[in-house]
């Protein structure tokens, strides 16, 4: 079955996005700062507390969907169980701003292993669910997933050399 692109599947996505920039313009216009680097540890913070929030919701049901593209999660199931917990303490050390470097270098390594799934999932032309959301909402795996885990990569990538 091949995958056809509906932007109605990624309503939700888009919507969280939004809400997640949203908060940080207006945390950068209630501190005065508008610092690109603090931008990007506070939108970094928002992406991984809410999306790993959401994964906790059905924590089982999204531990066996990334068990299904994830290169850890596929050999390890209890990572899919753990993962969430992972996103929402980066969160936390951005949000802090606690350790940065290490949580970018966590980070940036866990998004190329995410990269690479999302990418061996899209190029085997499997119809997969992204758990990016937890299976709260049935996103397609697609570029799209992709695109956020790089997004993330060269946000860490840009901490630790910036």
């Amino acid at each position: 079955m091949k995958y056809v692109f509906k932007l109605r599947s990624y309503v939700p996505l888009i919507i969280i996005f939004a809400v997640i920039v949203g908060f940080v313009i207006i945390k950068a216009a209630i501190t005065s700062n508008f610092l690109s680097a603090s931008l990007m540890l506070d939108f970094m913070a928002g992406f991984f507390l809410v999306f790993g929030g959401f994964k906790l919701i059905k924590l089982p049901a999204f531990a066996e969907a990334y068990g299904m593209y994830d290169l850890i999660a596929k050999k390890f199931k209890f990572y899919g169980f753990i993962y969430p917990f992972i996103e929402i303490g980066l969160g936390l050390m951005f949000l802090l701003r606690f350790e940065v470097i290490t949580a970018a270098w966590i980070t940036l390594i866990l998004m190329i292993i995410n990269s690479i799934g999302a990418l061996n999932g899209i190029r085997d032309k499997k119809v997969l669910m992204c758990a990016c959301l937890g299976t709260v909402f049935k996103l397609p795996m697609s570029f799209v997933s992709l695109g956020e885990d790089v997004i993330m990569a060269i946000m860490a990538f840009m901490i630790i050399w910036g």
